[in-house]
């Protein structure tokens, strides 16, 4: 099935969406993608929360704003994602037996991109209306989303692994 498709199913039913996604190709480079495409939505989800900073306080231009959300979203994002995705396997393993770090990488970046599409919208309301009630609601709305979606991979991933054993 096309990523999207799996995405908006994602919103009904994260873990039939997710024991599909570890029924498929077990590949790296697979769920690398996964967490570069969130990073990049999550990069262009930042523009307009940007070009209203740079509107209302010109010490900093606009590039120079743009340019360190870059470096911290593409380039520093991915790794402390792979550092959490690692600590996490870790932490599991620790209490049950035979988890596979790939299993919880799949879960923390699918859930990242499922959530991407919510933090464009997040990224409109702090960039249109600015700080309040409705930024914090939608930043509250993709923390849950993405909440969700991560525990129902963590349960997929803990079934596998109790499969295994």
């Amino acid at each position: 099935m096309p990523v999207s498709t799996d995405i908006l199913r994602s919103y009904r039913a994260p873990r039939a969406v997710l024991r599909g996604l570890q029924q498929g190709q077990r590949r790296e480079a697979r769920i690398l993608v996964y967490l570069l495409v969130a990073c990049g939505l999550v990069y262009v989800a930042q523009w307009p929360r940007l070009a209203r900073q740079a509107h209302f306080d010109d010490s900093v231009p606009l590039e120079a704003l743009m340019s360190g959300a870059l470096f911290g979203v593409m380039f520093l994002a991915p790794l402390i994602f792979y550092a959490i995705g690692g600590v996490m396997g870790l932490v599991l393993r620790a209490f049950v037996r035979g988890i596979d770090g790939f299993d919880v990488r799949l879960a923390l970046f699918w859930a990242l991109l499922v959530v991407s599409p919510l933090m464009l919208l997040q990224g409109l309301v702090s960039g249109l209306i600015g700080p309040g009630r409705e930024a914090m609601l939608s930043g509250a709305l993709v923390f849950v989303v993405f909440a969700a979606v991560l525990i129902a991979g963590l349960r997929v991933a803990l079934e596998a692994a109790r499969g295994r054993a």
